[in-house]
């Protein structure tokens, strides 16, 4: 199997593993996170921000980067990675989310889906082989298949018609896929918000031979509750040779609760677009950087963070910097909330090691 996936320690406490897999851009240690390149760039960074921050897996979007500057301008320039000067692993997403959140601009159908470009009001189909097509074109070391997501709001009857058809589209995108010595395709279960939908996609997906699984359509609005039911609704049927990856979640804690439930890999646009809204993650809490009273505050931003803006800045600085609509604030709340996921990360991987996740896991979820 190309990523070559395989279990190096298991918690007994709960269903966390620590692995690790291949790519022709290194080996990727899990559980593992991936800051999110919507554009081909984690905002407000530059890739070799990316790197030191320990990060050797980042996330692309295929629908933003088709839309502009297009697949075939990418691939005709060297492929993503060269395109963005980013020497780690990329996974791209297959697009299917984008597309369901534009609601009012789409049309579904078996085919694929018909939309309207946010940018521009052009026309578009998106399909299964589309998707892998550009998917291929831009280079990614993971790729995705098509898939339909649905809202918490969605009847039961919609969520099958939904599931079931993203299972179709599964098949359709393993049979367009041309790249297999430098790509792994993930397949992703569906099944809305309810458990037997859920086993089934689950099953019917593991079914196809992908290199990996993802259980998508969570942090669409739901509970946590409802969320954690569903990944363990999901869970037991996905193999435990294969990299397992909940897209779009999420807190810090959700990923020690989700690391104990099973799950390998994550995304979240959490900590960047809060950086950007002056809202940070600390050892002491989340808290806003825009409160008066940092105005005069002469302390790191997190005493117990020894990242690249806690040991140079004051809050007070960090304050001013966004008070005053300084770019430079953002950066530095940037590399500070990556710098915290990535330790959360290394704390769980500590957990798991040392036999103490799910009693970690089940603190959080009491305090909750």
């Amino acid at each position: 199997m190309f990523l070559n996936f395989r279990v190096t320690a298991t918690d007994p406490t709960s269903k966390g593993r620590r692995g690790s897999f291949v790519t022709p851009h290194g080996v990727i240690e899990t559980p593992v996170f991936m800051p999110v390149g919507t554009q081909g760039t984690v905002k407000t960074l530059g890739p070799d921000d990316v790197t030191r921050l320990g990060f050797g897996l980042a996330l692309a979007n295929t629908y933003h980067l088709y839309l502009r500057p297009g697949h075939e301008t990418i691939r005709d320039l060297g492929g993503l990675h060269r395109f963005m000067g980013f020497d780690g692993a990329l996974l791209t997403d297959s697009g299917g989310y984008q597309v369901f959140s534009l609601k009012d601009l789409r049309k579904i159908t078996e085919e694929g889906v018909a939309f309207a470009s946010h940018l521009d009001g052009s026309r578009h189909l998106l399909t299964p082989e589309g998707s892998i097509g550009i998917q291929e074109a831009l280079g990614a070391d993971i790729i995705m298949a098509f898939d339909e997501p649905v809202a918490p709001e969605m009847n039961i009857a919609y969520a099958k018609e939904a599931s079931d058809r993203s299972t179709r589209w599964a098949e359709r995108c393993l049979a367009a896929r041309t790249r297999h010595a430098d790509q792994a395709l993930f397949g992703i279960t569906q099944g809305g918000f309810d458990a037997e939908l859920r086993r089934q996609s689950a099953q019917e997906i593991t079914s196809l031979g992908f290199d990996g699984y993802a259980i998508g359509g969570l942090s669409v609005g739901e509970s946590r509750e409802v969320m954690g039911a569903m990944i363990d609704a999901s869970e037991p049927f996905l193999p435990v040779d294969r990299p397992r990856y909940l897209m779009g979640v999420g807190t810090p804690d959700d990923l020690v609760r989700c690391v104990a439930r099973g799950v390998d890999m994550f995304d979240c646009v959490m900590p960047t677009r809060n950086a950007r809204n002056g809202t940070l993650f600390t050892s002491e809490g989340k808290f806003s950087i825009k409160n008066a009273r940092f105005a005069t505050d002469p302390g790191p931003l997190d005493p117990a963070c020894d990242c690249y803006t806690c040991a140079t800045f004051s809050r007070a600085y960090l304050r001013h910097l966004f008070t005053a609509n300084e770019i430079l604030g953002l950066r530095l709340n940037t590399i500070h909330n990556l710098a915290f996921y990535r330790r959360r990360i290394e704390e769980i991987r500590a957990a798991i090691t040392e036999g103490r996740l799910g009693a970690w896991a089940g603190e959080l979820s009491h305090a909750s």
